[in-house]
């Protein structure tokens, strides 16, 4: 392989990794903050609501890991962090675009479960009592930022177990004729 083509596909590499963390945690921040608003609002009148507001408060965080998550796996299929940098080009290409993938997806689902987070702090204002279906609004967008996640995963997986020369550009060249 050309030692150019390892030093480039490296960088890609980081460079996805550096996007899934990057994009994940500022959503995660934009997220907390728009939900801190609203339990700000509440704890105002109603100090006793901590506990349950700080749970809608810190559900947004969560996507922050999960691009951590997925920026650590990046790292450890690659071989940038057991020293072995073995990313082709094509590899790296491929983890850049599953690094943007999973970051602007958890950008976008933190953001808006820092929405919902919001306005179910604002049921729990009114009817302490329901914050269990209050709980459910800002965890249904969470299923979305876990099966972001968990396609990431499945995809870095496939990249470098399932291809024939750990590469899945080439697989895809290899397995195209053969669909035909």
């Amino acid at each position: 392989m050309d030692p150019l083509a390892v030093e480039i596909g490296r960088g890609l590499a980081v460079a996805g990794a550096g996007l899934a963390v990057g994009l994940a945690c500022a959503g995660s921040g934009r997220g907390i903050a728009i939900a801190s608003q609203a339990a700000t609002g509440v704890l105002s009148e109603k100090p006793h609501l901590f506990g349950k507001v700080l749970i809608m408060v810190a559900l947004p965080g969560t996507q922050g890991f999960y691009g951590f998550i997925t920026a650590i796996m990046l790292f450890m299929k690659s071989g940038l962090i057991s020293g072995t940098y073995a990313v082709s080009l094509n590899s790296g290409i491929a983890m850049l675009f599953v690094g943007f993938g999973v970051g602007f997806a958890e950008y976008v689902t933190a953001i808006y479960q820092g929405v919902a987070s919001a306005a179910s702090c604002s049921l729990i204002a009114r009817r302490e009592e329901e914050f269990g279906r209050a709980v459910l609004w800002p965890a249904m967008v969470e299923t979305y930022a876990v099966l972001s996640l968990l396609a990431g995963i499945l995809t870095i997986i496939f990249l470098f177990n399932n291809a024939p020369t750990a590469n899945m550009l080439e697989y895809i060249r290899v397995a195209a004729p053969v669909a035909q």
